[in-house]
């Protein structure tokens, strides 16, 4: 494409020798002839000071807030106010925004982004509705499954992906929208379909995050301020819903489990499925009434199924197809189960913060387990606060906790460890073993018959993060690998 027809997308200050440019990046280890360097400020570093080495791989054309000092002259410098807006704005143009031609559908809210995003997404696929994924358990579609650093990727990445699903033959993307991607721009130009908000509760507060609450508040709000899709659909049940949706002019649908609302939910019960924990209730809308089973336990998972009906509905698929796709639905690492040889039922979750945490726990105690037992730990060199807020669930919500390590990364997990059980003090309902497998086969070793154990805060991750570095990990290989060696012995 060439620079002046690609820059036509934004403002900008300065006089541009024409070029051809096929390629976006704001990382300079990805730069070469024919990319444009975009210099983005970020937490910890600066990208201007990166311009030089992406100058040196062959690169010429570069968007900043300041010229780079060291940038050799015949470098083309295009001077603009924001290189986060010019650097989303700029991909938009140069993929083609692909947006445009898939149903686009976002969900942002604390919780429940992932789990409701990836039952759209399967139910989409099984309603012959090809779709693709972008959130906190990868890039999903067809056959192609990817990793992410973050729940939204940076903007040039996320419309790499939303072009590469349309030329896949995708029809719809069904994307987990974070309140840093609104803060930061990573999804302008986005167009959306549809917005969906789950809830909202205090998180994502400190350093490298959100100052305050009204900060991460506002973030969110940008979802259904700024972008204008035609469609909302909402938690009806949770205090901020009315504000959130304030200065909205979509067509709002609603889906509750405790007040009136297009799609509510009644008759809601714990239940078992072929010996994994569920639930089943019943869904009213209009003058109708369906019964849904689910393969995922928890309360809380009724209003993840219920904004899942809610968008099959409105998009016209049949009420029976909805109820069969998600009866046999799995959320990888969200309150995914594991039922043992010894009758105990291992429960893998992300929950990683102590509102999360007590709710998965109180989900749990529903099904009248003889043990609930929770194994967790808190990720290093982050949030301090959530190490007593977790400490605290376990410590009121389980009958016995094991404190471990997640992604202790820099920090020594001795301390973290000792920060949390400090919230057990006069107890001896924990143990605390710092190494995660290890753990993981101390749990196994104890569980008995109609034991639950969580597994909180990994989730879906596939790894470790210890001293910088990435360490495989994963924990239902580790749950099945005992399962596998007590089956050996025998």
């Amino acid at each position: 494409m060439l620079l002046s027809t690609l820059l036509e997308t934004i403002e900008y200050r300065s006089s541009v020798e024409e070029r051809e440019v096929f390629h976006i990046t704001n990382n300079s280890l990805e730069a070469h002839a024919g990319s444009i360097f975009v210099c983005v400020k970020g937490f910890a570093t600066d990208g201007h000071i990166f311009a030089r080495k992406a100058y040196e791989k062959g690169c010429r054309v570069f968007v900043c807030e300041y010229i780079p000092a060291d940038l050799p002259s015949e470098a083309t410098v295009i001077l603009v106010e924001s290189s986060r807006k010019a650097l989303a704005l700029l991909a938009c143009e140069l993929y083609g925004h692909p947006s445009h031609r898939l149903l686009t559908i976002g969900i942002t809210g604390t919780k429940g982004k992932t789990t409701s995003a990836l039952m759209i997404k399967q139910l989409l696929d099984a309603s012959g509705i090809p779709a693709g994924y972008i959130g906190s358990n990868g890039v999903l579609y067809g056959d192609t499954k990817l990793e992410t650093k973050n729940t939204t990727p940076e903007s040039y990445m996320l419309q790499k992906y939303m072009s590469d699903m349309v030329s896949s033959g995708m029809r719809a993307v069904v994307m987990e929208i974070s309140s840093q991607a609104l803060k930061f721009n990573r999804v302008l130009g986005v167009k959306l379909d549809v917005a969906l908000f789950t809830n909202f509760s205090p998180d994502h507060i400190g350093p490298g995050e959100h100052p305050n609450l009204e900060d991460y508040f506002e973030s969110k709000k940008a979802l259904f301020d700024k972008f204008a899709p035609s469609l909302v659909i909402a938690n009806a049940d949770d205090a901020y819903t009315k504000k959130i949706l304030a200065n909205s002019e979509a067509k709002k649908i609603f889906y509750s489990t405790e007040n009136s609302a297009d799609y509510r939910a009644t008759d809601i019960k714990p239940c078992k499925i072929d010996g994994s924990l569920g639930m089943s209730f019943t869904c009213h809308h209009g003058s109708g009434a369906t019964p849904y089973s689910l393969s995922v336990p928890g309360e809380f998972n009724i209003h993840n199924a219920l904004s899942t009906i809610a968008v099959a509905r409105e998009m016209g698929i049949d009420e029976n197809k909805i109820a069969s796709a998600l009866s046999g639905m799995r959320i990888d690492g969200r309150f995914e189960t594991v039922a043992t040889q010894s009758g105990a039922c291992f429960v893998i979750d992300y929950a990683h913060n102590g509102l999360s945490l007590t709710s998965a726990l109180t989900a749990l105690r529903k099904y009248n387990p003889a043990r609930l037992i929770c194994l967790f730990g808190s990720v290093g060199c982050r949030t301090q606060v959530r190490r007593a807020q977790m400490g605290e669930a376990a410590s009121r919500y389980a009958d016995f906790s094991i404190i471990t390590s997640d992604n202790p990364d820099t920090e020594n997990p001795e301390k973290i460890m000792s920060e949390i059980a400090a919230q057990f003090e006069g107890s001896d309902s924990f143990v605390c073993i710092a190494d995660r497998e290890e753990a993981i086969r101390y749990a196994f070793d104890m569980a008995q018959k109609d034991d639950i154990i969580l597994l909180a805060g990994k989730g879906h991750e596939r790894y470790q993060l210890i001293n910088g570095k990435k360490e495989y990990f994963c924990e239902r290989e580790i749950i099945e690998n005992c399962m596998n060696e007590v089956t050996l012995i025998k």
